[in-house]
This record gives structure tokens, C-alpha cells and sequence, in this order.
């Protein structure tokens, strides 16, 4: 499986605190069965992250986990706000793409019900030549949630649920109803820390989705293709249909 959005890198973000930590989430990482990572590291105003040293945070993680012996890959990433779009350049921007290359960014909403703004952005990266994979859908549940994200879908977006939520009441009520209306592709961790918060680990989500009659049959293509597919800068197409619900 890959792990689309985790804070692996240290001392950036809110993410781990040392090198140390960061090597404990990928070792949990490779317990849960997860092979590649991608290092999505808040690209926001109130977390001062200069994009274009974390090719260096990358390689001193990657010779750490060489020297651990652990199998897990780290690929580039960010999770870029919303807010925050438009104050980055096209390098900026492919800098922090997942897998680094230039093609798919883990957009964070801005706080609140989803709006005509996310719309606004999605359309604008799409314009720069960006897909969008957008992320927490779990903080703005709502009663347009669903219409939203199904016209974003319809526009060319993607959805990743933190796997966690599926079965986090009262989130997971909502998460599976955005699973039943085809807006659940791929799955991420948001992992902080290997000492509190949640694991580097999907696998609760995938059990929750394998039971879901429109997820069921897809199970591989939400952990595995999908996000290869993503972090190799692919135009992804889901197998299913996003609509609103009845």
C-alpha cells in the first residue's frame, strides 16, 4: 500500500519532533504494510516550510532509513492550503507535488464548510496544469458536503479520507456516505508521530471500505494503483462513478 499524506519529515511542521521519530513512523509504516510514503509537510502560512529545502530534510530521512534497514520508500509531497495557493509559484507547486512530479497536489481546505473558494482553487491548479487530491473531507461535514465534492470529482479531482476516520464515530457516519456516493478514492495516514496521534497505518480504513458494496471490488485500486498512479504524476480515473446521493 502507499500512504499518500503523512508529516514524516522532523522538525518542520507538526510532525515529529527528530530524526529519531521519523524513523519509528516508517518502521510502523512497513509493520502496517505500507511500501512508499509520501512526506506531505504543511504548506500553509502559519508553518514557515521553505519548499525548496525539503529535497535536503528528504535525504537525510532516506540515509537514516538506509542505515535502519528499513524497506520503506519516502516520495516528496506537501499538503498545500488551500489559502496558500496562489502565493506559489509553478516550482513552488511541482516542488511539493506527490511523488515530486509536477502533476498531482494534496489540497487542504480552508477551515469550514466547503465553498465556492476550493472550487475556485481546484479550477485554478487544473488551469496551471495540477490535478488536485483533496484532503479532510472529514472536518467539513456538511449538508452540501457530498454535492460539492461530487462536482469537484466531476471536474477532475480526487478525494483522500484519512483511513483512520472510516472508523472514527461520529466522522465515519459521514465518511460512509461520502464512500456510497463514489468521492472516496485513496486513502492517507496523516500520521504525525509514532508516539501519539495516529499510526502510519491504513489498514482500518481499507477493512471499513471492504465492506462497502461500491468500495469492495476496488480495494486495490484505492491502496495500490490509484496512488502509483498519483505519486507517477498519471491522469488517474476512477473505476466508479461519483453522484449525489437519493
Amino acid at each position: 500500500m502507499i500512504d499518500l499524506h503523512c508529516h514524516l519529515l522532523p522538525g518542520l511542521d507538526d510532525g515529529p519532533d527528530d530524526l529519531a521519530d521519523s524513523v519509528a513512523m516508517a518502521r510502523q509504516a512497513a509493520d502496517a504494510g505500507v511500501t512508499q510514503v509520501c512526506a506531505t509537510p504543511h504548506i500553509r502560512h502559519d508553518h514557515d516550510v521553505n519548499i525548496f529545502e525539503l529535497p535536503d530534510h528528504l535525504g537525510l530521512l532516506r540515509d537514516a532509513l538506509r542505515e535502519d534497514g528499513c524497506p520503506v520508500t519516502v516520495l516528496p509531497g506537501g499538503e498545500v492550503a488551500e489559502t496558500i495557493v496562489d502565493h506559489l509559484s509553478d516550482d513552488e507547486l511541482h516542488a511539493v507535488s506527490l511523488g515530486g512530479t509536477g502533476r498531482w497536489i494534496l489540497l487542504e481546505p480552508r477551515p469550514g464548510p466547503l465553498s465556492d473558494s476550493l472550487d475556485a482553487a481546484v479550477h485554478r491548479l487544473r488551469a496551471r496544469g495540477f490535478r488536485s487530491l483533496v484532503a479532510h473531507p472529514e472536518r467539513h461535514l456538511g449538508e452540501d458536503m457530498v454535492d460539492r465534492l461530487v462536482a469537484l470529482v466531476t471536474d477532475g479531482a480526487l478525494v483522500q479520507v484519512t483511513a483512520a476516520t472510516l472508523d472514527e464515530y461520529p466522522a465515519s457516519v459521514g465518511m460512509r456516505i461520502l464512500a456510497e456516493a463514489g468521492v472516496v478514492h485513496v486513502l492517507g495516514s496523516d500520521s504525525h508521530s509514532a508516539h501519539h496521534g495516529r499510526p502510519v497505518d491504513l489498514r482500518s480504513g481499507v477493512a471499513v471500505l471492504a465492506g462497502i458494496p461500491e468500495t469492495s471490488d476496488h480495494l486495490e485500486w484505492m491502496t495500490e494503483e490509484a496512488p502509483a498512479g498519483i505519486v507517477a504524476g498519471h491522469d488517474v480515473q476512477a473505476p466508479f462513478s461519483a453522484r449525489r446521493p437519493r
